[in-house]
Formats: C-alpha cells, structure tokens, sequence
C-alpha cells in the first residue's frame, strides 16, 4: 500500500509522491508569539509531528519548517499592557513554546524563521508583486490585487462574487483601511509606520509586513517555490492560506504546495474554545493539573481532519489508555533480566529483528501482524486511531506475559519472541512520538525508589516476618503498596514484586 494524504486543494485523498523523489519539504505556519500555547496548537504540533516522524521513518529525507510571528497588533498590544517591548514579549512567548512542545515530545524544526529576520525576503516579494501589477502601493501601505489573481478562492472553495454579495457593505464599516484599497477584498502585504511601533525603511516608507505576506517569504527562503507540504489548522485556509497562494504563485508561476493539509478544530464540551466562554486551556495548565504529557499526546492522536472535542471523559480515557500502553512499554526494563535479556538487547539503540523475521515468524497473533496493520493504518491519510489497535495488541500481549511472569515466575513464551514485540512495540510508539523511558517510569511510578531501595525494604520485611513482628511486616508491605509496588509471597520464603 503507498501513502495516500487528503489534499485540501483538491477536496479528495491523492497518492502523495514528493517533488523531489526521497526528500520532503514541510511547512507549518506556526504560532503568533504573545501569549502561551493552548490545546489547538497542541493538536496542530503534535499531529504535523507525527506526519513527520512517520515520513522519516518510512525513509524520507525530511525538512521541516515551522515559523514564529513575532510582530503582529496582538503581540504589540500585549507590549502595550505589559508596559514593555514587542521584542521582549516575542522571546518570552517563543521561549515558552519551546519548554511546551519540549514535554509534549515534539522534535525541534529544522528551522524556526521569524517575520522580523525575513524581512528583506518580504519586501523583495513584495516589490515583484509591484513589478507584476499584482500590488500598489497607498499612502504608506502596500495592497494585493486580488482580482488580478483569477484563481483566487481555489483553495477555500470560496468565490468572490458570493463573498461581495454577503459583505452587504459591512466590510467598508468594519475596515478602516477600505479608503486606500481599490477593491474591498485586497489586502495588506505592508503597513505604514504608526507613532510608537516598530518599522523599517522601504521602497514605501517606514512601515512593517502584513501577517500573510511573512509566510510566502519564509517558506521561499527556506524551502524554495514549490514544496510538498503546506499544513496548519483548519482556520488558516481563509484567508491566510488562500492569500498565500495568491502572494507566492503570482510571481513565481508555479504551485506553492503540492499538498495543503489541515487539522481539525478542537472544541470544549462541544463548545469553541475561547477566553470569553471561561473554557480556554493552554498546554501547561493541563499539564500542571496532573495530566500525563502523553496522554494529552494519545488523547489528540484522533481523526486529525475531524474536529476534536476535550471533555473530562474523553482526557480520563486517554490516561487510561496510555496507563496501557505505558505498561507494554516498560516490560522490557521490568522484565528483561529475568528473560536473561542482556544490557545490550535493553539498549534503545539495540536494532530490532524486523517484521516477520527470525524463529518467530509472524510472531504470536496469528493471522494478524501488528507493524503491517499499522503502516496500512498511517498510509491511509495517517489514519492515527487505526494504527493505535496495533500498538494496543502489542502493549496488551505483553502486560498479560508480565503477568504470568509476576504471579507464576516463568513463562512458556519463548525470551525472543517476546523480546521482539516489545521493540516492535518501542519503535511503532516512537513513530507516534509515544515514549517513556525507564527513569522516568521509577520516578512517576515509585516516588523515586529504586530497584536497590525496593530490595532492602523486602530484606526488612523478611527479618521482620521471621521475628514474627507481623506488624512491621505488614507496615512495609503497606508502605510499598502505597508506591505503586506489590509484593506477592511465593513458596519457600522468596518474595516478588513488580511495579504497578
């Protein structure tokens, strides 16, 4: 089966083949810099995450692009009440992004361009825009001639006589720049200066971008005319989105993107999220309410073009399903000394026997094969619950063997075989940037003890048990269960545990 993506400019799904063979250009228009990130860029970033890490680890060369508006009004308003600069507000938003996609598992762009470090790149396109009469200047501003562009609407599906004939004269009302424009659908590629914001010189005066004309640039200087995909949320296809075809197509002549894809909004209790309704969330306010980075991460991987509804049911479902998921990944470190696996077979570097390889031949379900349905899954327009029932069979399989290993001490289940699905497990989760590593574990799950600690406080308990102080003995047990460790009392005075 080969990739097939839903293309937005089409309105259908297409077999995606890059323009050039091996290599694939991603950009995705990133976040306004002026407050922190909330849960619809947390689904943004995460889903166009693991549209990346897929796409490298079927093979693709990938760079991928992702920008910083760091001047806008909103950024300049917050300046305003913060009584400070645009500058220091951008950095300490953009620095919070960072801390934020950092503990949701999100891997670093390739390039992180800024509006205010491109802007020669803006005003050279804007400047060929003048060249091709697509632009004109006005007092200071500069205006794209949007009925120049015959395929204006193209990617919306919108068209400009339906969009004038519902205006009914309200955009003149509601645009205070409408006396400078030549039609009431142009729009900005550059501001006039206003007395206290920042600006720089121009063949048109002092004055700064308009916000659609910093992402045509960026994504010509960083990945050139045409690449092979164009992704962002849902609400950037009008205007931004279509005003960006405009922009770059009229003077190069050639197709922006060869994919435009979007994600769905997220709603709150079936409501839009927003400020004024009281139901707004950012990342790290979820994420300092208790909710595991990853659950938040599994909870999103949904449909992505479908919208996502945040509920307390639909976040406690996550948990849960990540507390499975967690389990199958960290049987390898819970069990792996007592399967006889060596320091190098626990190793994340150690590579795994692929699909279907070794003794164990299509490994132990049957007629079903876990990494097949779950590239069949991904390659279906990166269908993210479909590949999820692979991982779940995996994480499943190996919890009941945890089990057996727990309560009887062995297993049947030959040491390989097992050892195989737990890295098939490890690696198709990293795909979906789902990971846990087995410090982390001790930490979330033991308060800290370690394996050393956990050893010493049994050894107690035992010379308790023997003195016959049950008390004590009972005191210990009941300290460890209280740490997410259970002990069970096999025959002959040994005794086991196992994290829960």
């Amino acid at each position: 089966m080969t990739l097939s993506v839903y293309n937005t400019l089409k309105r259908s799904l297409e077999t995606f083949e890059p323009v050039e063979p091996g290599k694939v250009g991603i950009y995705c228009c990133g976040v306004t810099v002026y407050d922190y990130c909330h849960l619809g860029h947390a689904r943004s970033y995460i889903v166009w995450d693991t549209v990346r890490r897929y796409l490298m680890w079927q093979g693709y060369q990938v760079r991928y692009v992702q920008n910083f508006t760091d001047i806008d009004d909103k950024i300049l308003n917050r300046a305003r009440q913060e009584r400070s600069s645009m500058e220091e507000v951008a950095e300490r938003y953009t620095q919070s992004y960072f801390e934020d996609m950092a503990k949701l598992n999100i891997l670093a762009a390739d390039a992180y361009p800024r509006a205010t470090h491109t802007i020669d790149g803006i005003k050279r396109l804007i400047y060929e825009l003048e060249q091709k009469d697509y632009a004109y200047a006005a007092a200071g501003d500069v205006y794209y001639r949007v009925l120049k562009f015959p395929e204006y609407g193209k990617l919306s599906g919108r068209k400009l006589e339906e969009m004038k004939s519902g205006a009914s004269g309200r955009v003149e009302v509601e645009d205070p720049d409408s006396a400078k424009k030549q039609d009431a659908f142009d729009f900005a590629l550059w501001k006039a200066a206003k007395p206290g914001e920042p600006a720089w010189e121009s063949p048109w005066g002092l004055g700064r971008p308009g916000w659609h004309i910093e992402c045509s640039a960026m994504v010509r200087d960083c990945l050139g005319e045409t690449i092979d995909i164009h992704a962002g949320g849902a609400d950037l296809v009008f205007p931004h989105h279509e005003n960006e075809i405009a922009q770059s197509e009229a003077v190069t002549g050639k197709p922006l993107a060869k994919y435009w894809m979007h994600n769905g909004f997220v709603t709150v209790n079936g409501e839009k999220m927003s400020k004024s309704l009281g139901n707004f969330t950012t990342i790290r306010d979820l994420l300092s309410s208790g909710v595991a980075p990853m659950a938040l991460r599994l909870f999103v991987l949904h449909q992505y073009r479908k919208p996502l509804d945040f509920t307390e049911e639909a976040i406690a479902g996550a948990t849960n399903a990540w507390q499975t998921l967690k389990e199958g990944l960290l049987f390898g470190y819970q069990f792996g000394p007592q399967l006889g696996w060596d320091v190098e077979m626990l190793s994340p570097q150690n590579p795994r026997l692929g699909f279907g390889a070794g003794p164990f031949g299509a490994g132990p379900f049957g007629g079903f094969h876990p990494e097949k349905y779950f590239r069949e899954a991904m390659d279906d327009d990166f269908n993210f619950p479909n590949a999820l029932v692979a991982l779940f069979e995996l994480a499943k399989y190996l919890r009941r063997e945890g089990n057996v290993l727990v309560h009887e001490g062995k297993t049947d289940t030959d040491a390989l075989v097992l050892w195989s699905q737990w890295q098939i497990l490890k690696e198709l989760s990293g795909v979906l940037g789902l990971q846990v590593s087995p410090d982390e574990a001790i930490l979330e799950e033991t308060g800290g003890l370690t394996d050393g600690e956990i050893e010493a406080l049994i050894a107690q308990r035992t010379a308790a048990r023997k003195a016959k102080d049950f008390g004590e003995s009972d005191r210990i047990r009941d300290e460890l269960k209280a740490q997410g460790i259970t002990l069970i009392d096999a025959p002959g005075g040994v005794t086991r545990w196992h994290r829960n």
